[in-house]
């Protein structure tokens, strides 16, 4: 069921690079929200920093809903986290919350929950949690429970749980929307920690986003559409670098045709190329064949193509406009990505969200007349500003992304 009704909001940050016994590793980390229904703002608010150093993840659940907890949530979270990147201790940053948000006189409970995730360049972790659900940690498919902690302020007890990552490791914190979807609606007693966690645990994927999708997507059905709390889900987990080379536009002179494509096809990564003029230039520089690809046709998505070495050939400037479109529908939440099609603008949508943390785009600025009126500066090419979109929209989803020119 698509979160087409609900308000939500998600983003995600991909960490720099993490060399571990000269192995690179990524911290992928995605975050995504329900607001509760009814309600223009959500009641829970996560603040994330990243750096090569230090990775710290904030998430703070405001007690109640809208604006009042929207406020609470971030009070917490901006206090939590600036005070944790600029060396505060622990015990100081959790003394300062619990003594400036007092107890809800009618509940007996605090005005603001939290949860804090901290990696070091080590890849230490280590989970600081105050009431809100504890962090699920799976390793190899299996829940991980590592020792717990108990620290006091004041009268309130924090847990804190540290460890050692490891690649391909995923740590998911949740507020408490997550463990009562269904209250009342589909489920007696709501999702328990539980069911999460197994649920979590039997998910086969290789990136946090569309884990952090997928969680958020069963609690809004569990809520049948209408959210009964704010609901915000921030996954974490270890990767390997994975990198896309895309290939649109050819260089200003055919003069720089060659040394452009020997150092595209000397690039490690997944090889992609927009556009005929480029798929030409690459077939003629490596002396190979360019094959149109007729087993699935779409009359609205230009066909692909196959060159031997290339993992994908697409139309130029009407695909990168539907890919834009596409990751602007998604980051906007008005659309679930969807892979099961075969039509170029899926197969590039796949390579981007999926499989890739870095793209890198190689961009000629020659001028297409069909495109561009050549009298305009070079910088207002179509094209140009198209890649320059996609970038904005990529690194919404996390993904560190460059554009080299050719010329």
């Amino acid at each position: 069921m698509a979160i087409l009704m609900t308000a939500v909001f998600a983003t995600a940050v991909l960490v720099e690079v993490i060399d571990v016994d000269g192995i690179p590793h990524y911290i992928d980390i995605s975050t995504h929200s329900l607001n509760k229904f009814g309600e223009e703002l959500c009641g829970d608010k996560v603040e994330i920093i990243k750096g090569i150093k230090r990775t710290i993840v904030v998430l703070a659940d405001g007690l109640g809903s809208g604006v009042k907890a929207n406020i609470l949530a971030t009070l917490t979270s901006k206090i939590m986290i600036t005070m944790l990147e600029q060396g505060a201790e622990l015990k100081e940053t959790i003394d300062t919350i619990t003594n400036t948000l007092p107890i809800c006189n009618i509940r007996k409970i605090g005005y603001s929950t939290f949860s804090i995730l901290d990696i070091d360049d080590c890849l230490n972790a280590r989970i600081i949690e105050y009431d809100n659900p504890p962090a699920f940690i799976i390793r190899e498919g299996k829940l991980l429970s590592p020792e717990k902690t108990l620290i006091r302020s004041g009268e309130k007890n924090v847990w804190i749980t540290e460890f050692k990552l490891r690649l391909d490791d995923e740590i998911t914190l949740c507020s408490d929307g997550v463990i009562h979807a269904g209250v009342g609606v589909m489920l007696n007693h709501g999702w328990e920690w539980e069911h999460v966690a197994n649920f979590i645990a039997d998910q086969q994927i290789g990136s946090a986003d569309k884990l952090s999708r997928r969680l958020l997507e069963t609690c809004n059905r569990l809520y049948d559409g209408k959210p009964g709390d704010d609901t915000t889900v921030v996954t974490m987990r270890v990767r390997k670098p994975e990198i896309a080379q895309i290939l649109t536009g050819p260089p200003d002179q055919k003069s720089k045709d060659a040394i452009t494509i020997k150092n595209f096809m000397n690039q490690s990564g997944v090889k992609i190329v927009c556009g005929g003029t480029a798929a030409n230039i690459i077939s003629r520089e490596l002396g190979r064949e360019i094959v149109t690809d007729i087993e699935y046709i779409d009359p609205f998505i230009p066909p692909t193509a196959k060159i031997k070495g290339i993992d994908l050939v697409t139309e130029g400037v009407l695909t990168l406009k539907m890919t834009l479109n596409k990751l602007q529908a998604i980051n906007n939440c008005c659309e679930e990505p969807i892979f099961n099609k075969k039509d170029g603008v899926t197969k590039l949508l796949k390579l981007l969200i999926e499989n890739s943390t870095h793209i890198h785009f190689w961009v000629g600025r020659a001028i297409n007349p069909a495109h561009q009126n050549p009298d305009f500066p070079k910088d207002l090419s179509i094209k140009i500003n198209i890649i320059r979109e996609i970038e904005k929209e990529l690194k919404k989803m996390g993904k560190f992304v460059q554009i080299f020119y050719t010329d």
